[in-house]
């Protein structure tokens, strides 16, 4: 048995602390008057070698002609252009002003989502090995069982962060939840929205939320329940029922994880869409989840537990975690070629924003998540060191971590992005309450099943 030792929750639960008060104060620092956006555009302005407000005042004090006719003429026209410019320029004020306070929304629920889609991933790739009867991985499946313990109160802590943000924010994340952008009296009036209105509201979003949570949790707790079952059982019958019960599961999980990738993170941006989006939020959500069940088991076996994992077992992890890095380097030029050459506006708009106003970001994610498994996992040998592993997985993390912030951050806070206390802290957060909930539930049962079928063919397995 593991017991779950008083440093390493005494670290997760100050990292909780920590993230906490980040997040607290990136709330509370978020909230700009208008005056002080004001003020801080200027300054930037003034940077970047700015202009004052151009008036037409000019226009009245240089004109030649000074009949009382044509002086009025041009007054009028210089008052309703200067009118003109001061309502764009408090509209843009406003619009970044609420970018602003969207920024701390935005970094929990990418900190939030992120955790989550690794808890999904790994329950995932878990009921694929009961699904498949895999024979190498038996060794592995509770390490799988304590990182999935995380998904229920991730996803949930996912939905509340969204609804939070309608009913007691101002739509900081989702703009289609603005009841104003489908009154067609309203000047937020926005056509391609109303007609999505059907599928984009807030009482279906929250219902096909908690369905898609109830039916992840529902297996995790069945499948757990077979499987400490299993180990006190004097046949193979809680085995089955947990190869039957993955079969179901697979077929369920492979529709609810397309919408949820719609909903939870495309409709962010609600006029683009990709028909390949749920395989590329899959793609990634593997991947993680693969790394992470590599990084605990190999940090489990470091401290004397799990003896009869071998350099096989952690091989083929990390040929997971390269063979997934390039499924999601496939499916993400595929998505942006198809997109880029086409050329659409209302398509290639969604790449065009990121590359302009988030480049180092964007092309970073390729380079972590693509170039860095590439030449670091490629070599057969590489995959066995635990320590090389280890590393390449953190890598991976932070790759993946930034493709979800590309994800979100570009619809919600446009340009005034950053990397700072409420994103770092919102990590620091949920990275805690991670650790805490993954390393509490291995405590609850031996890190090895006793009477899987296959567990000797895991014992044994060299590669």
């Amino acid at each position: 048995m593991y017991t779950f030792s008083s440093r390493l929750k005494i670290a997760s639960i100050a990292l909780m602390v920590i993230g906490a008060l980040g997040i607290g104060f990136g709330f509370m620092s978020s909230h700009k008057s208008f005056q002080d956006v004001e003020t801080m555009l200027s300054n930037e302005t003034a940077h970047g070698g700015g202009h004052a407000l151009e008036t037409n005042a000019h226009v009245v004090a240089g004109d030649t002609n000074h009949t009382d006719n044509a002086h009025d003429a041009n007054a009028h026209e210089a008052l309703s252009s200067v009118e003109h410019k001061v309502d764009e320029h408090k509209e843009h004020v406003e619009h970044v002003q609420h970018q602003i306070a969207n920024r701390p929304w935005s970094a929990i629920y990418v900190a939030a989502f992120f955790f989550m889609m690794i808890a999904l991933g790994v329950l995932a790739f878990y009921a694929l090995q009961y699904a498949s009867q895999a024979g190498w991985s038996p060794l592995l499946l509770r390490v799988m069982e304590g990182i999935t313990a995380y998904l229920l109160p991730g996803a949930l802590i996912v939905l509340l962060i969204a609804a939070l943000s309608h009913y007691i924010g101002h739509n900081n994340i989702f703009i289609w939840m603005d009841p104003e952008m489908v009154n067609p009296e309203s000047d937020k009036f926005d056509k391609l929205i109303a007609g999505k209105q059907g599928w984009l509201n807030v009482p279906m979003f929250l219902l096909r939320g908690l369905i898609f949570i109830g039916g992840w949790s529902l297996y995790r707790y069945f499948s757990r329940k077979f499987s400490i079952a299993q180990d006190q059982a004097d046949d193979n019958k809680n085995f089955k029922k947990n190869f039957r019960i993955s079969a179901a599961f697979l077929v369920f999980f492979i529709y609810t994880e397309s919408i949820m990738s719609w909903d939870w993170i495309m409709s962010v941006d609600p006029h683009w869409f990709s028909t390949l989006f749920g395989w590329y939020v899959l793609s990634g959500m593997l991947v993680c989840g693969i790394t992470v069940i590599a990084l605990i088991t190999i940090y489990l076996k470091s401290k004397g537990l799990l003896p009869h994992v071998n350099d096989s077992h952690i091989h083929d992890l990390a040929k997971y975690m390269f063979g997934f890095s390039i499924f999601w380097a496939y499916l993400w030029f595929s998505q942006f070629m198809l997109i880029w050459y086409s050329n659409i506006p209302e398509e290639v708009t969604y790449f065009v924003t990121r590359i302009e106003d988030y480049n180092l970001p964007f092309f970073g994610m390729l380079i972590l998540n693509f170039i860095f498994p590439i030449l670091l996992l490629m070599n057969s040998e590489y995959k066995r060191i635990p320590w090389f592993v280890v590393m390449t997985g953190l890598v991976i993390l932070g790759g993946h971590y930034i493709d979800v912030f590309n994800m979100i951050m570009p619809a919600t806070v446009g340009d005034r992005w950053f990397i700072g206390i409420p994103e770092i802290c919102s990590m620091l957060f949920f990275t805690g309450l991670f650790l805490f909930i993954v390393f509490t539930a291995l405590s609850k049962a031996p890190l090895t099943q006793k009477r899987n079928p296959y567990i000797k063919e895991s014992e044994n397995f060299h590669y």
